[in-house]
């Protein structure tokens, strides 16, 4: 059985995200059950370069894709999870080689800067330049110059914000668009607006608004988002009903949009963490948004435990899936946030230890005729996959919701 995936048709990137969130779990809770399932299944998908560029993904993997996994190391890091076995690199170290690695990916040959969406030039979408991607790295480099106090990280997010505002990718009104192609030099934007494009930036300026102490800059930039954000919270529920705008209304999302709501709702209760000028604004709508999953986790005709995507709707809308079940638990469990000390930093309280030349000499760029890159997934791996995840999930979510509303 394959280790650390989701069966079909969920793509690598989401088993990250789901594994970041299951430390989240522990960090709320308390409960360590499934810490070796984590630990093995992030250490599963590291390389030989001890990256997060695993030889059975870099045929179609990109550079949001690899965000999410090291959002996952970094969320080890921060949380203090148990670290891996002394052979392995610490988590730290596996936040610090994707930053190193896509530090080296900026490109300056056409619209001025950024990250690209995909690593490897055979991959639709190389020749497009978008917000996940390059939140994702802002976010880390944010995350990272925090935890470390190394203002090199901070100058790298602080070049990826000041390009973003070069595009049209964000607006003066915090909105923050998909993306834009390379042909026309990312001067037309996408015009859609995701939950976790605006997510991620948040978590990263909120993160700078700590490391800077407290400056105007990342404060209004911080408050500017959160405003931003206020796009998926519909004025017609009540204003602090989290909704996926892109997708929900018109019943349009694809495998991978389900699961966006739970980054955000992840993001926006750590943002109360490093900026608290925030949480008057965040908390109303962490609650409401964990009343209305809580209705659409139930009514279902298994045993009545299925959680659907309509957060608004008191009747389970019929949809279900991954996605669901993590953004689920994520909203449930993001009401437990001041209950848990903040996260720590390499100076107070952290104990991973980092490695600020991981991942610089790494091969990130494979042939695509190595046999693991087309290694087919067998029933198994499925099997396997498809098990862990209903345990998992299932559990989780069962667990929290008891933590959280149980009194």
């Amino acid at each position: 059985m394959a280790v650390g995936l989701l069966p079909d048709p969920y793509y690598w990137w989401e088993a990250g995200a789901m594994f970041d969130l299951m430390v989240q779990y522990w960090y709320y809770t308390g409960d360590d059950s499934y810490n070796d399932v984590v630990t093995q299944g992030l250490l599963a998908q590291i390389s030989e370069d001890k990256d997060f560029m695993p030889t059975n993904q870099t045929k179609t993997e990109g550079n949001d894709d690899q965000a999410f996994w090291a959002f996952a190391a970094m969320s080890a890091a921060e949380l203090n999870f148990p670290d891996p076995p002394a052979k392995q690199p610490s988590w730290l170290a596996l936040a610090q080689a994707v930053f190193n690695e896509q530090a080296h990916r900026w490109d300056t040959t056409r619209c001025g800067g950024g990250l690209r969406w995909q690593i490897f030039t055979w991959n639709k979408g190389y020749e497009y330049k978008n917000s996940i991607s390059n939140g994702g790295f802002f976010q880390l480099a944010a995350r990272l110059a925090r935890y470390t106090g190394n203002q090199t990280y901070a100058d790298w997010a602080e070049k990826t914000w000041d390009w973003m505002e070069t595009t049209p990718l964000i607006t003066q009104q915090y909105n923050i668009y998909d993306g834009a192609d390379m042909s026309n030099n990312c001067t037309v934007p996408i015009e859609l607006q995701w939950t976790y494009n605006v997510g991620t930036f948040l978590m990263g300026a909120s993160n700078l608004y700590n490391y800077t102490k407290g400056s105007d800059k990342w404060r209004n930039r911080t408050a500017g988002l959160l405003k931003g954000a206020q796009l998926f919270f519909p004025q017609q529920f009540g204003g602090n009903i989290m909704q996926e705008v892109a997708c929900e209304p018109q019943g349009s999302c694809n495998n991978d949009q389900p699961s966006f709501k739970a980054y955000l709702s992840r993001w926006m209760a750590a943002t109360t963490q490093m900026a608290p000028f925030t949480t008057q604004d965040i908390m109303p709508k962490l609650q409401a948004s964990a009343q209305g999953a809580a209705k659409q986790c139930s009514g279902a005709p298994n045993g009545g435990t299925t959680c659907g995507r309509t957060w608004n709707s008191a009747t389970w809308d019929g949809k279900q899936g991954v996605g669901e079940e993590m953004s689920a638990l994520s909203i449930i469990q993001s009401n437990l946030i001041s209950k848990v000390a903040a996260p720590v930093t390499a100076d107070q309280g952290g104990t991973s230890k980092g490695n600020p030349s991981a991942g610089a000499g790494s091969n990130s760029n494979p042939t695509p005729a190595d046999p693991l890159l087309t290694r087919k997934v067998t029933m198994g791996d499925k099997a396997g996959a498809g098990i862990l995840t209903a345990v998992v999930l299932g559990g989780l979510l069962g667990s929290t919701w008891w933590i959280s509303f149980g009194n």
